[in-house]
């Protein structure tokens, strides 16, 4: 099955992004307007996941996110799309990014 994606160039602006990584990936750097749904509580908490308008999943660097679309794309979701570069491609791209503790953001 193809996973339906799009790179961090190629994102759009109204898009609905979910940062799948762990917590500590979450708090040393992430997308300012990222909503942060870590992969393992993705089953009990897929209500969620909204089912209407462009849904994009992120990771560290876009496999992790793969999955989680293909597992959005099982359970019905027709709106999903995986960011294939990743946060890694999100910084290389010099766009915004904010830590939980206030101090210059990393990817980890």
């Amino acid at each position: 099955m193809r996973i339906p994606d799009v790179s961090c160039t190629q994102l759009p602006a109204d898009a609905y992004l979910i940062d799948v990584r762990e917590d500590d990936e979450w708090r040393a750097g992430h997308a300012p307007e990222a909503v942060h749904l870590p992969m393992m509580q993705l089953p009990e908490r897929l209500a969620e996941v909204p089912r209407e308008g462009d849904v994009v999943i992120v990771c560290r660097s876009g496999h992790r996110s793969a999955e989680v679309v293909r597992f959005l794309l099982a359970q019905g979701y027709d709106n999903v799309r995986n960011l294939t570069d990743g946060m890694f491609g999100w910084a290389a791209a010099s766009r915004p990014l904010v830590s939980e503790d206030g101090g210059d953001p990393v990817i980890l």
